[in-house]
């Protein structure tokens, strides 16, 4: 199978291409207890890890992640270095490509900037795009997808017939936004909820149902993934009070009654617990939060692997 060169969007998979990293996932997953920490796949390549945002979970997954793989790896913190002194994105990257980078995890606070790093050909090796603005973030949404299915034990034909619903800021997330587009992908049927306020323009064209309320929707629902309020992205007040908010949005331990048979809940992180979701909630036995970040390394694994080696049978090389 032909891998993209780079992984800048959930639509540079197709069907059969999502697949196949969550099955290579799945593969590399069955290291993780064993003796064996790492797996020379990657012996003698760079990966560096470029954030011009903050972040614990993603850059933590991928240095993770490329270290299994036996690669070296270069964290790249704005903060301190020639960018706080007005270095363009151009010239960081050259100088990354100059020093032996074979592949970039970069996110920005520009939507686009991704796009922008792998048409430019500063790097020579593949992009993978760790969240770009309100644009995209691929990996959460493969991880998510992998965890949905390792819960479920839908088999390798995707996720057809599960009813997912994304709860939140739907307006700034780049995660709902991947989700969407590669849920629907392999086969799951979303329903978004939020706020009129708190929905882009354009929700229309999206393959999904819309909704305002959340609680008639719980007892149908397989998934329920709980999206961050995203307040550090607002310049206005999009809804009167954070516990106007909660009352209507957030998860709870009233709501989560409500949920019927193997129902689970997702979050991406970090949390703002009393807000969109409660302590309780976030910890009880129906969350996969954890479990999420587990599947973050493998998935990242996987993504790395295949932008990396060769394409061959994961089960065949390592």
């Amino acid at each position: 199978m032909i891998f993209p060169r780079h992984l800048l969007s959930v639509d540079d998979l197709d069907y059969d291409q999502a697949v196949k990293v969550l099955d290579t996932a799945s593969e590399l997953s069955k290291f993780s207890g064993s003796s064996i920490k790492k797996l020379p796949t990657l012996r003698g390549k760079t990966v560096v890890n470029l954030f011009f945002e903050d972040s614990t979970r993603t850059r933590i997954s991928f240095e993770a992640a490329a270290k299994r793989l036996s690669a070296d790896v270069i964290n790249f913190s704005v903060k301190g270095s020639s960018v706080s002194k007005g270095e363009s994105l151009k010239d960081t990257a050259l100088t990354l490509g100059a020093m032996g980078a074979d592949a970039v995890v970069i996110r920005h606070h520009f939507s686009g900037a991704a796009q922008r790093l792998a048409d430019a050909g500063w790097i020579s090796g593949p992009v993978i795009n760790a969240g770009d603005g309100t644009h995209e973030h691929p990996t959460q949404a493969l991880l998510d997808a992998y965890t949905i299915r390792s819960k479920f034990g839908k088999d390798s034909e995707g996720l057809s017939g599960l009813q997912v619903i994304i709860v939140g800021d739907i307006l700034h997330s780049r995660v709902a936004r991947s989700n969407v587009f590669l849920l629907t992908k392999l086969g799951a049927e979303v329903t978004l909820v939020a706020p009129p306020t708190l929905l882009p323009v354009g929700i229309e064209n999206w393959p999904v149902k819309i909704s305002y309320q959340l609680d008639p929707l719980l007892s149908s629902a397989d998934v329920v993934m709980v999206l961050r309020v995203q307040k550090e992205r607002m310049v206005q007040s999009f809804f009167p009070t954070e516990r106007e908010y909660s009352r209507h949005y957030g998860m709870n331990s009233h709501r989560l009654k409500s949920l019927s048979g193997e129902s689970i809940l997702l979050h991406p992180g970090p949390m703002n617990r009393g807000l969109e979701i409660d302590a309780l909630t976030a910890d009880s036995s129906r969350s996969m939060i954890v479990n999420q970040v587990t599947n973050g390394v493998q998935i990242r694994m996987a993504v790395l692997y295949l932008l990396l080696s060769s394409q061959q049978v994961v089960g065949e090389e390592v």
